[in-house]
């Protein structure tokens, strides 16, 4: 069967070869109690992540690059996986964390039809996701957790080879946000979160992508806006993001959100910049 699962629509047979995403099913790069997402998803004991390798986006700054590469990973089947989450569970995870699974949603939606866990089921993706695969995996996940990365299509271009990104991005985002967003005290048990990165350089269209958002989402969501942007990946042509976030670039758009009245936002300080916060890929 050709693959049209993501926005791409590469056509690829991924019974027999990789899509434009790097893959064929589903490939796992690790997981384990993640210590390091929003506190809403951490709460208590971490986020049972599950990072998936292959990417339809593929960012140049990405700094999961090996991952969203597929340059190393582990195969699994629907029923191996259905076992991590169980294995995650029983360790303690608040919820399941499943990062950047875009393109592998029926895989997915298929093992979670083999086994629901008992906590939140969280799907982390870069935002560029189609319909079709937001509607497999909605009977079963409870928190949705996407990107919003560029309003310009210009940018997204340079930086992702997308340029209909937010086009892209935004009817996937609008769609996530009707789900009712459910608090146990400070825990997320249902809703939206969405992640804004800010990169050096772009500030200006963080604050559009700001003025979206605030359009859209539920006053009770959660915001997170990132400072985290490290240089790595594949930025030898892209001079302009070679540096981090100044302070003075990430407080404007951080001042602009609580000009909106964005109140359950979520910062970072500069220390996040740093690679330690990266995951070891065990495969």
């Amino acid at each position: 069967m050709r693959c049209t699962l993501c926005p791409l629509k590469c056509g690829a047979d991924r019974e027999i070869q990789a899509g434009r995403c790097g893959v064929k099913g589903l490939k796992v790069a690790k997981y384990y109690l993640h210590p390091f997402e929003e506190p809403p998803i951490c709460h208590t004991n971490g986020a049972g992540a599950v990072f998936f390798c292959g990417c339809s986006l593929r960012c140049v700054f990405c700094q999961n690059y090996e991952v969203s590469r597929a340059q190393r990973g582990k195969e699994v089947t629907p029923e191996e996986l259905a076992q991590i989450f169980r294995e995650l569970e029983e360790a303690g995870a608040d919820c399941i964390d499943l990062v950047t699974g875009d393109h592998v949603a029926d895989r997915l939606a298929e093992t979670l039809s083999l086994y629901k866990p008992n906590i939140p089921v969280v799907f982390n993706s870069g935002g560029y996701i189609s319909m079709r695969a937001i509607e497999l995996l909605e009977p079963y996940v409870d928190v949705w957790m996407p990107d919003c990365k560029f309003f310009s299509g210009e940018l997204s271009k340079r930086y992702t080879g997308r340029e209909d990104y937010f086009e892209v991005a935004s009817a996937a985002i609008e769609h996530m946000a009707k789900k009712p967003v459910i608090w146990d005290g400070n825990r997320l048990m249902s809703g939206i979160m969405v992640r804004h990165l800010v990169l050096p350089g772009c500030t200006s269209d963080s604050l559009k992508v700001l003025d979206f958002l605030k359009g859209i989402l539920p006053d009770d969501a959660p915001l997170s806006l990132m400072r985290q942007y490290t240089p790595m990946g594949e930025i030898e042509g892209f001079p302009e993001l070679q540096r981090r976030v100044t302070v003075r670039e990430y407080h404007r758009v951080l001042d602009y959100a609580l000009s909106l009245g964005f109140s359950n936002l979520f910062t970072q300080g500069r220390e996040s910049a740093e690679k330690k916060f990266i995951p070891h890929w065990d495969y």
